[in-house]
């Protein structure tokens, strides 16, 4: 059995027809590559950055949700303790705020969640439409 013959050099170097080069004038091939590498870098850009603010968000939103229903569960489980010590812990408790007001933005424990799952969605559109743009570059 024989192997196949390999393709000769001319007939590798020459385009075929499904891989055809654009002709554009320079002018307008200019523009059209500029126009696909500033989309490409500002949703590049928009999804490292939600990719690192979305885990933060996150974390913190379920954190402070959980803080309150875990310190409180403490102070009510154990009945034997000392009066002064289930005291301090329910001032703990209660000193931690539920909302937060900076500027006119009010921040929630179900807020942060809500913009990390947010920013989850922001950083997989940035990188769908990067690829997108990558290949029409």
């Amino acid at each position: 059995m024989e192997a196949p013959s390999r393709p000769s050099l001319s007939r590798m170097a020459q385009a075929s027809e499904d891989r055809a080069p654009r002709r554009h004038s320079s002018g307008l091939g200019f523009i059209r590559t500029t126009f696909w590498a500033v989309c490409y870098f500002a949703f590049y850009f928009a999804q490292q950055v939600a990719e690192v603010l979305a885990p933060l968000c996150l974390v913190i939103g379920i954190g402070w949700m959980a803080l309150p229903h875990a310190l409180s569960s403490i102070t009510t489980s154990n009945a034997s303790a000392d009066i002064q010590a289930q005291d301090v812990m329910n001032h703990v408790v209660g000193s931690i705020p539920t909302h937060l007001t900076i500027g006119h933005q009010v921040m929630t424990p179900g807020v942060l969640i809500f913009d990390g799952f947010l920013l989850m969605a922001i950083a997989a559109l940035g990188a769908t439409i990067s690829a997108v743009a990558a290949r029409n570059m």
